[in-house]
């Protein structure tokens, strides 16, 4: 058979560009023997389950869903009510990257405010956290983080805390976009509930499809109190699988074991090679502090496009030359040092 793709052929675009890891796809080949009871009945959603209350807590019950906005979404929407808001950063995946899902979809409103490394800070909650009363303002419900955020950056437990602590006294909700949870955690080396059930995370949407899986996020509820009506708005916002085994048997792949951990550990790292090699580059500057398995630069002008002929990234700012590069599970060292060749070449 003719093949129909460079097999070879790793880009710094997307993680999302990278395939599914093999031991993902070994277990989705278990996974696909006999018949299994659809939407949710079957022994790998219950496994999951099992996984999930080990990595998170007891109290934590997993809804796989196709893919990260419809985990945003769903989240959301199941913490709010009809006249609800969410506090974000600007620059915030749901404000940015969805399309207005979560306001046309979720039938909510966000409410963005600045922050110059994707992160959010009680100060900066407080200046959309008011209002409470005024029929004239969308009432702030919940305050959303993302781990690792949009710049790649990662907040420290205790930076989760504070917000949640805040969130609570105000009498909001704390949701965790985790589509790179485990990037994130890696880079610190602790694990996954130390980010989120440890320290006052309500709802978590975990990631998966950015760290190897073929396709499938879930929403994870960490406190049951936090949402209302999900098992519902699962199917109203067409997230229901009918065989939901082979999204649940993806997700025990990732977290039953060490995958997660092995496999984000390896593009922080090869992340940290670009970052490293690349600040050595005259006319590069590297604009964010490299945390997780994503790189920020300022290329001279023109680079950016003849690096392009080489491997596919994109633009961030192109206002400015910012470009973004991502490292996935299957980045190698030498693909890494292939294509700093390729900058020194297209800076030159």
């Amino acid at each position: 058979m003719t093949a129909t793709h460079d097999t070879a052929r790793r880009d710094f675009a997307s993680d999302n560009y990278a395939g599914v890891h093999p031991e993902v796809m070994d277990l989705l080949a278990e996974a696909n023997g006999g018949h299994q009871v659809a939407y949710g009945d079957d022994e790998w959603t219950a496994r999951l389950q099992d996984v999930l209350r080990r990595q998170f807590g007891s109290a934590a019950l997993g809804y796989p869903v196709f893919n990260g906005t419809g985990a945003n979404v769903l989240s959301l929407q199941s913490m709010l009510p009809r006249w609800g808001a969410v506090v974000c950063a600007d620059s915030a995946h749901i404000n940015t990257d969805e399309n207005g899902a979560p306001e046309r979809v979720g039938g909510l409103k966000l409410l963005t405010t600045p922050s110059p490394d994707g992160k959010l800070t009680p100060e900066l909650v407080a200046r959309q956290a008011w209002g409470w009363g005024d029929t004239h303002r969308a009432q702030p419900g919940v305050v959303s983080i993302t781990q690792a955020t949009e710049l790649g950056t990662v907040y420290t437990p205790q930076e989760i805390r504070d917000l949640a602590d805040q969130a609570h006294s105000l009498g909001m909700r704390l949701h965790l976009d985790g589509s790179r949870l485990a990037n994130a955690a890696a880079s610190l080396g602790v694990p996954l509930r130390a980010l989120t059930t440890d320290v006052g995370v309500d709802v978590l949407s975990l990631g998966g499809t950015k760290n190897g899986l073929m396709m499938g996020e879930a929403v994870v509820v960490l406190d049951p109190e936090a949402v209302t009506g999900i098992d519902y708005l699962r199917k109203l916002d067409m997230q229901l699988a009918s065989k939901m085994r082979f999204v649940s048997a993806q997700l025990v792949a990732l977290f039953d074991g060490d995958l997660w951990q092995r496999s984000a550990s390896h593009a922080n790292a090869m992340a940290a090679r670009l970052s490293e090699g690349a600040r050595a580059v005259a006319g590069v500057r590297i604009t964010q502090p490299t945390q997780s398995n994503a790189v920020f630069a300022v290329l001279p002008p023109g680079a950016a496009d003849r690096l392009r002929e080489y491997r596919r990234f994109y633009d961030w700012n192109p206002a400015t030359g910012e470009v973004r590069w991502m490292c996935a599970f299957d980045t190698t060292p030498q693909d890494v040092d292939d294509f700093l060749d390729a900058l020194r070449a297209a800076v030159a």
